[in-house]
């Protein structure tokens, strides 16, 4: 027989758990055919001795989902070895949406999602090839695209296409509520996986308001979910908060046998320690057949934010209320940055979670001060002989609100974090690739994984890593071709170098639609990137165009058709 591509000598990892071996792996068609001793010509082989073959890595937690429409590459995913991605977390996305409501939807991504508004007009354009999910989903399919895709149904344009703009002031009718089941019926028909959605007092959209999800009541919640359990299959993701608890997640995992997971549990995000309240509460609802499941992360949660737009503060009421004052009257944000008694409040009344959030601080860009940049806010006021919070807005206001700070939010104490990755009853996710471009890039949380866990601090074995890389997501998230390495099944393969593997050090680049800013992240010891059986990427180069016909498939109820 001969095959289309062949991987020699390499140590498989199937995804399983199971021990590597040494061995070889055969493609044809787009799916392996065999495993182990391969004999036979191929039209391409590798050389994989020293490397681990693994199955490709499955991220389930990004916002590709306007980005697609224009970079069907889906960078930078695949540089990490990701080959199947999940969009529509948060409840957030761009269908269904009425013509009337297009710049409602960019305005929200901009605000929630770090997202350039002007890179969101540039790239999805005027004429948008769908208004129904459904008719969304169709338009991916034939557009195509380099990696996989599979799609949660996001709750804020459900309620935004069924409301409109009351989504965000009020709570549904029983008839809003019954139009928005059939439409969640309808998705789930089409291909949808599950259904996502927010609750977050940090979600608020454009004018400062909060996304049209978090206005819904736990009994809408209840019945679009259980329009899930009628039909016995899909997964409720959520970004959690007071009016949608765990406990509420629990009832509806029990009474629509479906699973829950939820968006973030992160170091310090309940204090120091608070964490293992959380972790002995999943393990208390697994038990009590409630199969309820943190999402965790891997890195630390960095932002790079500026003042004129503070994403991280907003959870705090009066970081809230100058978004809203300065949405109405442009201008309110300057104002209170420079008065002495505001900026006291930055000090003082901060919650805990931002409690000396200036220690965690450090100057990234400053146009007016170019010799602060990299130095940490702390060091930088010592040096000058200023309080860091008067610097940090001195110098935000000299640049027109453009400093960039960049901040250690969550996840920086790594005793913490390890407890967490290796836990049981929670995921490895929140990459959020996509989304908060210009702030943070954590797409390249998969090779932090193998790089920083397996190799520097030998927290996971590589083959406990790579089954939570791809088997174990694949399956929480019902994709079910995808993530083990298996004769028959689609070539989806990654070949990284163990010794190397790494993300290298983040850079800012203007490759977005309007000539948008995102932080990029390249890959270190990422050899090959194989999707359904087609190289698309080797020794850190694309080997596909953009323009060419891609491999990704998209995932119609968690498989290829």
């Amino acid at each position: 027989m001969t095959f289309d591509l062949k991987i020699t000598g390499g140590t498989i990892v199937d995804g399983t758990g199971k021990p590597g071996y040494v061995g070889d792996v055969g493609i044809k068609d787009g799916k392996v055919i065999a495993l182990g001793k391969v004999d036979g010509p191929a039209a391409q082989t590798i050389d994989a001795t020293g490397k681990v073959v693994s199955p490709g890595f499955v991220d389930v937690h990004t916002h590709y989902d306007a980005q697609i429409l224009w970079d069907r590459m889906l960078t930078i995913s695949p540089w990490h070895g990701v080959t199947t991605t999940v969009i529509g977390n948060c409840g957030f996305g761009v269908a269904p949406t009425r013509e009337i409501h297009r710049k409602l939807i960019m305005q929200t991504l901009e605000k929630v999602e770090g997202m350039s508004l002007e890179a969101l007009e540039a790239g999805l354009g005027t004429a948008w090839p769908f208004e129904t999910f459904p008719q969304y989903l169709d338009a991916l399919e034939q557009r195509g695209s380099a990696i996989n895709v599979a799609a949660l149904f996001g709750h804020t344009p459900l309620r935004l296409y069924v409301m409109g703009e009351e989504s965000t002031e009020r709570a549904a009718t029983a008839d809003e509520v019954g139009t928005m089941k059939k439409l969640v019926r309808e998705a789930m028909d089409a291909g949808a996986i599950g259904f996502g959605t927010s609750v977050s007092v940090s979600h608020n959209g454009y004018a400062g308001k909060p996304v049209p999800s978090r206005q819904a009541t736990p009994e809408e919640m209840d019945a679009l979910v259980s329009v899930m359990g009628e039909m016995k299959r899909g997964l409720m993701q959520i970004t959690i908060g007071r009016d949608f608890s765990t406990r509420h997640m629990a009832e509806v995992s029990r009474k629509y046998n479906i699973p829950v997971t939820w968006t973030a549990l992160l170091s310090h995000l309940y204090g120091p320690g608070g964490h293992r309240k959380q972790l002995d509460l999943a393990a208390e609802q697994r038990k009590s057949g409630a199969l309820v499941i943190p999402q965790v992360s891997c890195r630390p949660l960095n932002f790079e934010v500026t003042f004129a737009e503070p994403f991280i503060f907003d959870v705090m009421p009066f970081m809230n209320e100058l978004a809203k004052a300065d949405a109405k009257e442009p201008g309110t944000r300057r104002r209170a940055y420079a008065d002495p008694a505001w900026r006291e409040k930055l000090r003082s009344e901060v919650t805990p979670l931002f409690r000396n959030w200036w220690d965690r601080v450090v100057i990234a860009w400053s146009p007016s001060h170019r010799e602060l940049e990299e130095m940490p806010l702390t060091a930088a006021a010592a040096k000058l002989g200023k309080d860091p919070v008067d610097l940090a807005l001195d110098i935000s206001l000299a640049d027109d609100l453009q400093t960039r700070f960049r901040m250690a939010v969550m996840n920086f104490d790594e005793k913490e974090v390890a407890e967490l990755i290796t836990d049981p009853n929670t995921i490895i996710a929140l990459s959020d690739a996509g989304a908060h471009a210009s702030q943070l890039c954590d797409a390249c949380y998969s090779t932090h994984l193998l790089g920083h866990w397996v190799r520097d601090r030998k927290v996971f074995t590589l083959e406990e890593a790579v089954h939570n890389l791809t088997q174990r997501p694949a399956e929480m998230f019902g994709i079910t071709d995808r993530g083990v390495l298996a004769e028959g099944r689609p070539a989806d393969v990654v070949v990284f170098d163990p010794k190397t593997v790494n993300p290298g050090p983040l850079k800012r680049v203007y490759d977005l639609p309007a000539g948008a800013d995102r932080l990029v992240s390249e890959a270190s010891g990422i050899e090959a990137v194989v999707v359904n059986g087609k190289m698309i990427r080797q020794n850190n180069k694309d080997m596909v165009a953009a323009n060419d016909k891609l491999p990704g498939r998209l995932l119609r109820h968690g498989r290829a058709a």
